[in-house]
């Protein structure tokens, strides 16, 4: 008997799941996920580079059957891809961390809000498309991690969005599965969107993922067809990745939501234990950023990489919030002289300051083995790179003018699935977020519908609080 192609397991796993399946712990944390991501949406909203996809929109031609913000309607696909850029653009979503590879589950969340448009959806099926797509990219991520081949993370979110689609648009198993297949053929994104010299696109190259994926979905429900041995078939995943991926999807639970985290400061994910030992050093011992020599900050090899001025280039260089949020050097920085990384600390002014730009270049990056090549051996010989991800094992000592040194390790930080964020503490960053962008009444009445949001009957409290955001003020 032929074995079945992955495409159609997928497809099964996806619509074929549950509420009852998901679990209370999950469900709940996937609603503080959703508010977490709420945040970011809200303060986004006000931001320079939005306004550029918002032109964008215009000329594009605006209406269509979906309420988003800032704009009022657009047809399904832009409105997914607003959505998934107001998330995404702060970058100060959620993360999962494998091996080799990670992800932004909720980049998912954008698509999924369009969708629940397009026919009637309680809280509970958006929450089980949620669920089905967190883990499905987790998932992903852990069996074929593509981002070590020079393919950004973003080409499994298209199979993650394309399955949550599936479920909330009403797709059959096998439309289910040509979608895929066509996803899989189509979004092919490179990871140097993420490297330095780091641009605008870092924060946008999600949402393209959502208009491509909703369209998508969308033609797979009229019957379009597509390649749906995309893993398995001539020129597919394996033969061009040399990636296997054989995994039983009938066996498959939601066991990776809870691995999922939040972030604790607006920095890339990988700094995040760091900065809280930095942040440790400075509440216990008084100093200031003028007696400072030296700072020395020992991490594992994905985060040197990608942060520390690895195989992602010189993250020293930092003029924009594109480099600023992907560079340890400056986050230690100005973290140790604000005693904050928020999104104020990205505001062009604050990253130009002499005082940051100084002390930045005072900031080491190393991992605990001198050697970063080959991969495999320098992780072996690693004792920080062994502990990924289970653990994020950092040691930061600050060398002070008058002889002190100041040292502290630690291997996570609050926020991390070991110590992660409780509902008061995704209130109290949403909260941050988005004062002064909407009312408190605002905010208490998104707080309250997000937190019951398996009871309510369908989406369109949500996405009416959602649809008001800033609309009055934007013009042209």
């Amino acid at each position: 008997m032929e074995k079945e192609l992955q495409n159609f397991k997928i497809a099964r796993f996806a619509l074929s799941a549950k509420f009852e399946d998901i679990g209370a712990q999950n469900i709940s944390q996937l609603k503080r996920h959703l508010l977490d991501a709420l945040g970011s949406l809200i303060h986004a909203s006000t931001k320079p580079a939005i306004q550029k996809l918002l032109r964008q929109l215009q000329v594009m031609g605006e209406g269509g059957k979906c309420k988003v913000p800032l704009i009022g309607n657009l047809p399904f696909d832009r409105a997914a891809q607003l959505y998934t850029a107001l998330i995404r653009y702060p970058d100060f979503m959620d993360n999962f961390m494998g091996k080799e590879a990670t992800c932004h589950p909720s980049d998912n969340i954008g698509p999924l809000l369009a969708a629940s448009q397009y026919q009637p959806t309680s809280g509970a099926d958006f929450l089980v498309a949620m669920a089905v797509a967190y883990q499905l990219e987790c998932r992903l991520v852990l069996e074929i991690p593509v981002m070590k081949e020079g393919i950004d993370h973003t080409l499994l979110l298209g199979y993650s969005m394309t399955a949550g689609l599936a479920r909330l648009l009403g797709l059959t198993e096998e439309q289910t599965a040509h979608a895929l297949g066509i996803t899989g053929t189509s979004i092919s994104p490179m990871v140097s969107s993420r490297a330095s010299y780091t641009y605008e696109w870092k924060g946008f190259a999600s949402s393209m993922d959502a208009l491509d994926c909703m369209n998508i979905a969308l033609l797979a429900k009229e019957g379009m067809t597509g390649p749906i041995a995309v893993f398995e078939g001539p020129k597919g995943f394996n033969e061009v990745f040399g990636m296997k991926l054989d995994y039983d999807w009938s066996k498959e639970s939601f066991e990776l939501i809870p691995k999922c985290v939040l972030k604790k400061y607006n920095v890339e994910v990988h700094s995040q234990a760091t900065l809280e030992a930095i942040e440790e050093l400075r509440k216990a011992n008084v100093f200031s950023a003028t007696d400072i020599e030296s700072i020395d900050l020992t991490t594992f090899l994905t985060a040197y990489h990608i942060i520390g001025s690895g195989a992602y280039g010189d993250r020293q260089i930092v003029e924009t919030k594109e480099q600023a949020d992907h560079s340890l050097f400056y986050a230690a920085a100005v973290l140790l002289l604000d005693g904050e990384v928020y999104p104020e600390q990205y505001e062009p002014e604050r990253i130009k300051r002499e005082d940051v730009q100084e002390l930045l270049h005072k900031v080491k990056v190393s991992t605990g083995f001198p050697l970063h090549k080959p991969l495999i051996v320098a992780g072996a010989l690693d004792p920080y790179t062994l502990a990924y991800p289970d653990k994020m094992k950092t040691k930061v000592k600050i060398e002070l003018r008058n002889g002190q040194t100041l040292t502290r390790e630690q291997e996570d930080y609050h926020g991390f699935f070991t110590r992660p964020f409780s509902w008061e503490d995704t209130i109290k960053k949403f909260r941050r977020l988005s004062d002064g962008v909407i009312s408190s009444e605002t905010q208490e009445r998104l707080i309250e519908v997000v937190k019951e949001l398996e009871t309510q009957p369908d989406m369109s409290g949500l996405i009416t609080l959602l649809a008001e955001l800033g609309k009055r003020q934007y013009t042209n």
